[in-house]
């Protein structure tokens, strides 16, 4: 593909078809299409940690986990936007056939050094338009820290949980421990 290819818009429904058969991840912004670099082994270690405490909490109940592998759509007046959060929980599912969901109660993703700017801008502007989010939160690769908004009748509330902490979940409702996130995460003193 040459650099000028790589600059045309593609629609929603053509990035959807070629995301379907790539083997990488690529994120959708308005048309332009970003590759994802990979995750450092601890990232991938609190992803997966809070996937597990979100998939055994919520086990048999109304609401459900999605892990990395689920896009999130955006539709916003900008235009359309596809994301891989690291984690997300979804009371109101799309049908099973879909590749994304569209109304996340909360959204997590882990910062790192390659992804902290987008998902502490780009990102979270985005998350925030969304209607059914109730939590969005940042966790962090190198401490026991979260960045949380959190939605109120005013908007979102931004707090900042650390360690023995715990982030609250509107819906389904619970409260969910740092501990539990970071089980087992070993930071240098």
């Amino acid at each position: 593909m040459s650099a000028a290819e790589n600059w045309e818009l593609i629609s929603e429904e053509e990035y959807l078809a070629r995301e379907s058969r790539c083997d990488e991840k690529h994120e959708y912004v308005g048309g332009v299409v970003y590759a994802m670099a990979g995750a450092t082994n601890r990232h991938n270690d609190i992803a997966l940690n809070l996937t597990t405490a979100l998939h055994t909490r919520m086990r048999g109940g109304p609401c459900k986990p999605c892990n990395s592998d689920t896009k999130v759509r955006i539709r916003l007046t900008t235009g359309t936007r596809f994301y891989y959060p690291d984690a997300m929980i979804i009371c109101r599912p799309n049908k099973d056939e879909d590749t994304f969901q569209d109304e996340p109660t909360a959204i997590f993703e882990v910062l790192s050094e390659s992804t902290r700017r987008a998902d502490e801008g780009e990102k979270r502007e985005s998350y925030l338009m969304i209607p059914s989010l109730q939590v969005y939160a940042m966790l962090a690769s190198d401490a026991r820290t979260a960045v949380v908004f959190t939605r109120t009748s005013n908007g979102f509330q931004r707090s900042v949980v650390k360690g023995d902490g715990s982030i609250s979940i509107p819906e389904p409702g619970f409260e969910f421990p740092l501990d539990e996130i970071y089980d087992g995460i070993e930071f240098e003193a």
